[in-house]
C-alpha cells in the first residue's frame, strides 16, 4: 500500500475516534484534532506512526487554504465599514497591546527578534473558532457582549491576514525596513483593491449567467476552482496562498450565493482543516514541553492578564460601558487557529525556532480550556471591581460610556468630500494602472512589429492602451464633481472653490501622469512634449461622452452587484433593529427544526410572550413573511422568527429552542421504522369479499391496507384497480402494507 493512503487512514482513524471523545466530553474538536496529531506522530513511542510527514504538510497546507477560504465566505468588507468605530477602535487596541506583550514576554527569554515579533503576533488572535463555539455551548450568542466580540473577531481576522503579509516581508528581509514594509503595504493595497473591485464586476455577473447549470455539485466545483486559481495568482504576485484563498472567499461573500457556497464548501473545509489541525499535533514534542515549562506558564499568565487587562481598556476606549468591557475581555483570554498559522508561516520560512511551535500549541490547549470558566468569572470579577472602585471613576466611565459615540456620526460635508475623493483615487486609479500594464503586456506581445511602420506600430499600442484605460480615468479625473457632495460644499461657501480647485488639480495631474507614463513606455519622447500630448488626451477623456457612458455603466454594474446581497437580506430585517440597541432590546433570528414538538400549534397555544416575555416580530416562511403575526398564526417546520427581547429573554428562549430540538431527536431515535411489504392474495370461492366492490369491502379502511392491482387467474392480465372494482372468485389481489395488517387481512379472507 502505498505510504501516502496508510498515513491519511491512521490521521482520519486517530481524528474519529479523538472528535467522538471529545464530543463526549463537550469540548471543542480542535483539541481533539490536536491530540490526534499527537497520538499518530512519530513522537508517540509504542504507538502507530505517519511514515511520510512531507505529504502531510502538503495536506495541512491544502487546510489552510480552505480554512482561510472558508473564513473569507463568513466575512464582508462592507460590514466592516458599517460596523462604526467601536469594534476597530477595540481591536487595533487589542492587538496592538497583546502584540507588545508577546514581543515582550519573547525578549525577556532571550529568544531573538523573529521569535519574539512571531510570539506578538500568535498571542494578538484570540480564537473565532473556539469563542463562537463557546459561546453556542453556553447560550450567550443572543446577548450583547457577543456580539460585540463577534465584531472584533472579524477586525481581527482581517487584520490577521495584513499581519501574516507583513510578517512574511520581514522573514524575507529578516530586519524590519520601513521603506520595504511601506513598499509591501502599497503592493498589498494595490491587489487587494484590483482583486477585489475585478472580482466583484465579473464574478456575479458568471454566477448569474449560468446559474441554471449551477446544480450543487457544479456549485462546488466551480468555487473551488475560483479559490485555487485565485491562490496561483496570490503566489504569483508574491503573496501567501493563505492570502489568495481569503481574497477569494470576501469576494464570493459579497454575492447571493455565499451561503450556499459556504454550505457546500464546508465538508471540503472540515477535512482538510482537520489535515491541518492533526498535522499541529504532530509537532508537539512532550520533552520540549517540560524544559520549556516556565516560559509556557508565563505566557498562559501573560494572555490571560493581558488581555483581561488590554481588552477591557480597548472596549472601554471604544465607549462600551465597563460590564460589557469586562464580559468582552475575558471571552478572548486564548489562541487558537491563527497562532498555528503563524507558527506554521514561521516554520516554513525557517525565521523561527523549533521550539516555538510546540509551546504555542500547549499555550492554546490551555487557554481552550479555561475559555468557558473565564467567561463564567466576568460577571463575579466585575461585581468585586464595581464595589472597589471610587465613586469618582465610577462617574468619569459612566459619562465617558454615555456620551462616545457608539455609531460613525454623519461626517461633514468636507469629510464626506475627502473620504469619497479618496476613495475614488485610490480605485480608479489601481484600475487604470492595471489596465494600462495589462493591455501593454498582451497586445505587445499579440502585435507584430513588422505590422505598422515605425513609429506607428508604437503609436498604435499607446492609442489602445489609453483607449482601454480611459473609462477609468474619466472617473480618476471627474467623478467627483457631479455628486451632491461636491455641489453643497462648492455652494456652502466661495472660500471652498479654492481647495476644491486644487483638489481636482491634483487629480487631474495624476491622470496626466498615468497617461504620460504610457507614452514614455511606447514612444520614449522627451519629457516636455509627453507632458503636453498628455495633458491634451486626458482633457479630451474628461470631455468624451462615451468614456463618461462606459465609466458610469461600469460603476453601476459594480454597485448593483456589491449591494444586491445586502437588498435581499434586507428584505428579511426590519430596519427598526438598530435602534433596539439603544433600549437594550435585540432582533435575532429563531430557525424551527424540522420534528419539534411546537410545529402545527399557534402562537396562542405556544404563549412565548407569557413564557418568555419576548414578542414574535415576524415569520419568515420560504419567501413569504408574516408581519406581527397573530395568535391564530401556525408555526411549521423550517419557519424563522425574528424575535425582540432582552439579553435574558432571549436567552431563555433559546435554551428552550434547544431543548425541544433535542427532546425531538431523542423521540425520533426511539422511533421504530415498519417496512411496507407487497403481497399477493387469492380470493377464493367462499370469501365474503366476492360480489363487493372494492370501495365497499372497507379493506383500506379496516386493515390500513392498500390495493395496487387485480390480477386475473384466467388471462394472466394486472389491471389497476378502480373504487368500483367488483371482486370475483379467484381473482388474484396485489395488497401493500405492514406485515401485521397483511396477516390479518390474509385471516379475513379464508
Amino acid at each position: 500500500m502505498e505510504p501516502m493512503i496508510a498515513d491519511l487512514a491512521l490521521i482520519l482513524v486517530c481524528a474519529g475516534v479523538m472528535t467522538l471523545l471529545f464530543k463526549w466530553l463537550k469540548q471543542p474538536l480542535v483539541l481533539g484534532y490536536i491530540v490526534a496529531g499527537f497520538v499518530a506522530s512519530p513522537n508517540m513511542p509504542y504507538m502507530p506512526s505517519v511514515t511520510d510527514l512531507e505529504n502531510i504538510h502538503l495536506w495541512s497546507d491544502i487546510g489552510v487554504i480552505f480554512l482561510l477560504f472558508a473564513l473569507g465566505l463568513e466575512f464582508s468588507f462592507k460590514k466592516i465599514m458599517k460596523m462604526g468605530a467601536a469594534p476597530i477602535i477595540a481591536a487595533c487596541t487589542i492587538i496592538l497591546s497583546m502584540m507588545m506583550v508577546g514581543y515582550t514576554v519573547g525578549h525577556a527569554f532571550g529568544w531573538g527578534q523573529m521569535n519574539s515579533i512571531f510570539l506578538g503576533g500568535m498571542l494578538a488572535m484570540s480564537s473565532t473558532t473556539i469563542i463562537f463555539k463557546a459561546f453556542d455551548d453556553m447560550g450567550l450568542r443572543q446577548q450583547r457582549f457577543a456580539g460585540m466580540v463577534l465584531s472584533v473577531l472579524i477586525i481581527e481576522d482581517i487584520l490577521a491576514i495584513v499581519l501574516m503579509v507583513m510578517l512574511s516581508t520581514m522573514a524575507v528581509s529578516q530586519h524590519l525596513e520601513g521603506l520595504q514594509m511601506l513598499t509591501s503595504i502599497m503592493k498589498l493595497v494595490f491587489f487587494l483593491v484590483l482583486w477585489f473591485v475585478v472580482g466583484i464586476y465579473l464574478i456575479p455577473i458568471l454566477l448569474r449567467k449560468v446559474k441554471s447549470l449551477m446544480g450543487d455539485e457544479t456549485m462546488l466545483i466551480v468555487s473551488l476552482a475560483l479559490c485555487l486559481g485565485m491562490v496561483v495568482i496570490a503566489t504569483q504576485v508574491g503573496f501567501s496562498p493563505a492570502f489568495g484563498a481569503f481574497i477569494m472567499g470576501s469576494i464570493l461573500a459579497e454575492t447571493v450565493e455565499a451561503e450556499r457556497i459556504e454550505h457546500l464548501v464546508s465538508p471540503v473545509k472540515n477535512l482538510f482543516g482537520a489535515i491541518f489541525f492533526v498535522s499541529v499535533g504532530m509537532m508537539v514534542d512532550v520533552q520540549l514541553i517540560f524544559t520549556y515549562i516556565v516560559p509556557i506558564l508565563c505566557i498562559i499568565a501573560a494572555i490571560m492578564i493581558g488581555q483581561v487587562v488590554f481588552s477591557t481598556a480597548g472596549f472601554l476606549l471604544a465607549g462600551q460601558p465597563l460590564k460589557v468591557a469586562m464580559q468582552c475581555s475575558f471571552s478572548l483570554t486564548q489562541i487558537g487557529e491563527f497562532a498555528f498559522i503563524l507558527a506554521t508561516l514561521g516554520t516554513s520560512l525557517h525565521v523561527t525556532s523549533d521550539f516555538l511551535y510546540p509551546i504555542v500549541v500547549a499555550v492554546s490547549v490551555f487557554t481552550t480550556f479555561t475559555t468557558p470558566y473565564m467567561i463564567r468569572l466576568a460577571i463575579p470579577a466585575y461585581n468585586n471591581l464595581e464595589r472597589h472602585l471610587p465613586v469618582r471613576l465610577k462617574l468619569i466611565l459612566n459619562e465617558y460610556t454615555t456620551t462616545a459615540p457608539t455609531e460613525v456620526q454623519e461626517d461633514s460635508l468636507w469629510r464626506q468630500y475627502l473620504l469619497q475623493s479618496g476613495r475614488q483615487v485610490l480605485i480608479y486609479g489601481v484600475l487604470a494602472i492595471a489596465t494600462e500594464v495589462l493591455v501593454l503586456t498582451l497586445v505587445g506581445d499579440l502585435l507584430p512589429q513588422s505590422l505598422l511602420p515605425e513609429p506607428w506600430n508604437n503609436i498604435a499600442l499607446a492609442a489602445t492602451t489609453i483607449l482601454c484605460a480611459s473609462p477609468f480615468l474619466y472617473a480618476l479625473v471627474r467623478r467627483s464633481t457631479g455628486n451632491q457632495t461636491y455641489k453643497a460644499l462648492w455652494k456652502s461657501s466661495r472660500f471652498n472653490h479654492v481647495p476644491m480647485i486644487g483638489i481636482s488639480l491634483l487629480r487631474l495631474a495624476l491622470g496626466t501622469f498615468s497617461v504620460g507614463w504610457v507614452l514614455n513606455y511606447t514612444l520614449h519622447w522627451n519629457t516636455p512634449l509627453v507632458a503636453v500630448i498628455a495633458t491634451a488626451l486626458i482633457v479630451a477623456i474628461t470631455m468624451s461622452r462615451s468614456a463618461q457612458r462606459q465609466s458610469r455603466r461600469l460603476e453601476a454594474t459594480f454597485t448593483d452587484n456589491l449591494n444586491l446581497r445586502e437588498r435581499t437580506a434586507q428584505q428579511n430585517r426590519p430596519k427598526y433593529a438598530g435602534r433596539l440597541m439603544e433600549r437594550d432590546m435585540h432582533l435575532s433570528e429563531f430557525a424551527i427544526p424540522i420534528g419539534i414538538r411546537w410545529a402545527g400549534q399557534t402562537l396562542a397555544e405556544l404563549g412565548l410572550g407569557k413564557r418568555y416575555d419576548i414578542h414574535v416580530a415576524s415569520v419568515l416562511r420560504g419567501k413569504e413573511r408574516i408581519n406581527i403575526p397573530s395568535g391564530k398564526t401556525r408555526i411549521l417546520p423550517g419557519d424563522r422568527l425574528q424575535v425582540i427581547g432582552t439579553d435574558k429573554q432571549l436567552a431563555a428562549f433559546s435554551k428552550e429552542l434547544e431543548k425541544e430540538t433535542a427532546l425531538s431527536e431523542k423521540a425520533e431515535d426511539k422511533t421504530t421504522v415498519k417496512e411496507m411489504k407487497l403481497r399477493r392474495m387469492l380470493l377464493a370461492e367462499d370469501s365474503p369479499y366476492v360480489g363487493q366492490t372494492i370501495k365497499d369491502s372497507h379493506i383500506r379502511e379496516d386493515y390500513h391496507c392498500l390495493i395496487v392491482g387485480i390480477e386475473d387467474s384466467e388471462q394472466g392480465s394486472l389491471t389497476a384497480p378502480q373504487p368500483n372494482h367488483t371482486f370475483r372468485s379467484n381473482d388474484i389481489v396485489w395488497v401493500v402494507g405492514e406485515d401485521e395488517d397483511l396477516s390479518q387481512l390474509l385471516c379475513s379472507l379464508s
